[in-house]
């Protein structure tokens, strides 16, 4: 999925799935968009650091989002306590 509306679809997938795995519910509809958002950035942004290729497709997008998004879940929870 391309353009504005494929990128929210898919961060909030992102942050729905973080939500759900590590605090075992989500911060709201808008929250979970943002974190699966910056977690897509975050984690392709590590993903080019470390030599690791991109995973291609919609599969791959949201996979790569899930992944930044449970990072910044454990970090916000963590800095919560």
């Amino acid at each position: 999925m391309e353009g504005f509306i494929g990128s929210l679809i898919i961060g909030g997938l992102a942050g729905f799935l973080a939500g759900k795995l590590i605090k075992g519910e989500g911060y709201g509809c808008v929250i979970n968009v943002l974190l699966g958002l910056f977690g897509s950035a975050l984690c392709g942004w590590l993903f080019s650091l470390l030599k690791i290729p991109e995973w291609g497709g919609i599969l791959g997008q949201i996979g790569t989002g899930t992944i930044g998004a449970i990072i910044i879940v454990y970090i916000t929870s963590f800095l919560r306590k």
